[in-house]
C-alpha cells in the first residue's frame, strides 16, 4: 500500500537563528533532506544517500531533524543532528516505519507503522527504545501530530470508511472524530498555539485543497482554492504563516501563505514535505 504522509511540527520554547524549513527533494537525483531560509534563500543539502531520505521532522529545540529513510532496505525512521551530521537509526523493523513527529518536550517521538500487518500509531522514546502502540484498529491510522501542550495527537485515519480527521489522548485513549465528510481529510498539523488544526481535503478528480478548522473541529474554513493539488501543510513559530506543497504548475512544489490563506508565494523547484523549524 503506498499513502501520502506527513511529519509533524510543533511550536514549544523555540530555538533562536533564522527562521528555516526543512523539505525533501529529488533534485540530485534521489530523494534526499535539504534545508533552506523561510524565503527560499540558502539551500543546503543535509543527506547524500543512494536510497531515498524524507519527511523531516524538527526537533522542538531545533538542534535535530528526524526522518524516513530506506536506506537499510525497507522504511525505518533515523535521526540527525540538524547540520546533517551524527546520523542514527532509531528503529529496526522488516515492515514500515516512517511519519515522525516529536513530542513537545524533545522526549517521544510518535510515528506509523505496518508491523502489525496495516499502519497504525506508535510511540517511542527519543532514543528509539520503548516502542508502545497507541491505535489498534482493522483499518488505517496514520500521520500523527502532537498537539503544542504534549496532551493529544492528532492524526488521520480510515475507520469511518474514507480518511478522516481523529485526535486521541497522547497515551491513545479518548479518540474522538473530528471531521466528517464524503471526501477524505488527511494530514493534520496544529497550529503554534493549539487552537487551530490545518489539513488537506481530497477527492477523486484530486482537486485537493488546505483547510483550517477549530481544535474542536468546528468553524472549518477553505484556505486554498485551485483545481490542481494543495496538500502537506505546516505552520511558521509563530503561526502567521502556512509554508504547503502545490501541484498547481506541475510537479510538487513549495508555497508559502498567510495564514489566512492569502498572500501566496512559492519558495522552492522541486520540494515536498516542508517543514518550518520550531
Amino acid at each position: 500500500m503506498c499513502f501520502l504522509v506527513s511529519a509533524s511540527v510543533f511550536a514549544c520554547g523555540g530555538s533562536s537563528g533564522p527562521d528555516q524549513i526543512a523539505f525533501s527533494s529529488d533534485r540530485d537525483g534521489d530523494t534526499e533532506i535539504f534545508v533552506m531560509d523561510a524565503d527560499g534563500t540558502n539551500v543546503r543539502q543535509l543527506t547524500t544517500n543512494e536510497d531515498r531520505d524524507f519527511i523531516p521532522s524538527w526537533s522542538p529545540d531545533g538542534k535535530q531533524i528526524a526522518f524516513s529513510s530506506d536506506r537499510d532496505g525497507d522504511l525505518e525512521i533515523f535521526v540527525m543532528d540538524a547540520d546533517g551530521t551524527n546520523v542514527r537509526q532509531l528503529t529496526t523493523n522488516e515492515d514500515r516505519d516512517f511519519n515522525s513527529s516529536w513530542s513537545p518536550d524533545g522526549k517521544q517521538i510518535a510515528f506509523f507503522s505496518e508491523r502489525d500487518g496495516n499502519p497504525e500509531i506508535f510511540v517511542m522514546d527519543a532514543d528509539g527504545t520503548n516502542v508502545r502502540q497507541l491505535t489498534n484498529n482493522d483499518d488505517w491510522d496514520m500521520s500523527p501530530s502532537w498537539s503544542p501542550d504534549g496532551k493529544q495527537i492528532v492524526f488521520n485515519s480510515g475507520r469511518d470508511g474514507d480518511g478522516e480527521i481523529f485526535v486521541m489522548d497522547a497515551n491513545g485513549t479518548n479518540v474522538r472524530q473530528l471531521t466528517t465528510n464524503d471526501d477524505s481529510d488527511g494530514l493534520p498539523s496544529w497550529s503554534p498555539d493549539g487552537n487551530q488544526i490545518t489539513f488537506y481535503s481530497y477527492n477523486s478528480d484530486r482537486d485537493d485543497d488546505i483547510f483550517v478548522m477549530d481544535a474542536d473541529g468546528s468553524n472549518v474554513r477553505q484556505l486554498t482554492t485551485n483545481e490542481d493539488r494543495d496538500f502537506n501543510s505546516s505552520w511558521s513559530s509563530d503561526g502567521k504563516q502556512i509554508v504547503f506543497n502545490s501541484e498547481r504548475y506541475g510537479d510538487p512544489e513549495i508555497f508559502v501563505m498567510d495564514a489566512d490563506g492569502s498572500n501566496v508565494r512559492q519558495l522552492t523547484q522541486k520540494g515536498y514535505t516542508p517543514r518550518y523549524k520550531p
